[in-house]
């Protein structure tokens, strides 16, 4: 085909869009609600992938969590069940930190007080949503959070029980908007506790709510959340990641000793890596990616269908018109060329309003998550392939009835 019937047929086709603007606007809006399914929900899932590997590195590559059960990782149906095992007690816990050897790796003990804590400062008050982490003077490091300001909670803190506290940033701006936060005394929980340290910015994603965090340390924190079955979660962190597997054998082995287990017995425990974790839910957000195919592969046979139909509607309207041409010279390829142009161009219509409102929505979420704006050229491409491929499958049937129409027959069509 040449350029410039190329564009003749394309300003033939804008112009019979035009004159069916409802009937068109209609069929491309059922495109467009299909390609804005696929465009935003991948989009979304692109920038949901790069932030749950971003939020797990911060815990870095050389890190794992010994505690009393299994990741609890499900979307939807899929995925298994977590395993619970007996608690590990405090004591367990510093039994652990003693007999760990040191020369492979740092360990830490910690547990989450509760999630729904409110702060007071003066006259001002967060929200019930701040976390409370009862925390050694080791965690810190071992869970890859670092300080803006002040100090971490020292040995001599966590031996007296001292009322001290670590605070996020959304504490600072909330709490504190123009003022230095250290020395200063906040109420949390209904116990009144000195400022010794604030946090770097670490965002709330995936539940690693650095920014909403208080950190006390872990004695004060079994004394204001005493329960009779706590679980005490172990951060361990080797020197170096070449360390990691040999770190990770000996803190078995420590953990069984510490548990009394025989050797047949089989560990009552769980050792958590990061990556795995992350690896884990990229693997569960295939599913979500499955289901946006399937809704949009749904969504774009409709649209396949309606549009199929208006294009059948066209060639019975036009047969007078389609008579006239094939008159004055007009040959079936050109009229073919024609509505299969007209066809193409309403599923582009279509496909790039969806894209428009599929980066949107997946733009909305990546800034959901902290995430930055993601340009999604893989599935843009994609989409803009099957408006295509649909436009050329709906128009092939009526381009070719429309070509195959006898000249005569159509100039005595009314």
């Amino acid at each position: 085909m040449r350029k410039g019937l190329f564009f003749e047929y394309l300003k033939i086709a804008l112009q019979s869009i035009k004159s069916q603007a409802l009937r068109t606007i209609l069929t491309a809006l059922i495109i467009a609600i299909g390609i804005t399914a696929l465009v935003g929900i991948l989009t979304a899932i692109d920038v949901i992938k790069g932030t749950l590997t971003g939020q797990f590195a911060l815990l870095g590559a050389n890190t794992f969590t010994i505690q009393n059960r299994s990741p609890n990782i499900r979307i939807g149906n899929r995925g298994s069940r977590p395993k619970y095992y007996r608690s590990i007690t405090y004591y367990e816990a510093l039994r652990f930190k003693e007999k760990m050897p040191r020369e492979h790796a740092l360990s830490s003990i910690s547990f989450v007080g509760t999630g729904i804590a409110e702060v007071k400062y003066d006259n001002r008050t967060t929200n019930p949503n701040i976390s409370v982490m009862a925390i050694d003077e080791n965690y810190l490091q071992s869970a890859g959070y670092a300080l803006s300001k002040g100090r971490n909670i020292s040995e001599s803190d966590v031996e007296g029980a001292a009322s001290v506290v670590i605070i996020g940033q959304e504490l600072v701006s909330k709490l504190f908007p123009k003022i230095d936060p250290i020395g200063k005394f906040i109420t949390l929980s209904g116990n009144r506790f000195r400022v010794i340290g604030v946090l770097e910015p670490k965002g709330n994603s995936f539940g690693f709510g650095g920014d909403k965090s208080t950190m006390i340390p872990i004695t004060k924190g079994r004394a204001m959340y005493a329960t009779g079955n706590r679980s005490f979660a172990i951060n361990v962190m080797a020197h170096s990641s070449g360390q990691l597997d040999e770190a990770e054998d000996d803190a078995i082995a420590t953990m069984r000793a510490v548990r009394k287990l025989k050797p047949v017995q089989e560990n009552n425990f769980t050792v958590i890596k990061s990556d795995s974790i992350s690896e884990s839910l990229i693997e569960n957000l295939s599913y979500v990616s499955l289901a946006a195919i399937i809704i949009a592969a749904v969504t774009l046979l409709g649209a396949a269908i309606a549009l199929m139909n208006i294009m059948l509607v066209s060639v019975t309207e036009r047969t007078r018109e389609i008579g006239i041409r094939k008159a004055i010279g007009a040959k079936s390829t050109a009229i073919l060329s024609q509505f299969l142009t007209e066809a193409i161009a309403i599923c582009l219509l279509g496909g790039l309003a969806g894209i428009i409102f599929g980066i949107l929505i997946g733009n909305g979420t990546s800034l959901m998550f902290g995430g930055s704006f993601v340009i999604p050229w893989t599935w843009m491409s994609l989409s803009a392939v099957l408006c295509l491929v649909v436009g050329l499958l709906s128009g092939f049937y009526p381009a070719l009835k429309a070509s195959r129409l006898d000249p005569i027959e159509s100039l005595r069509y009314e």
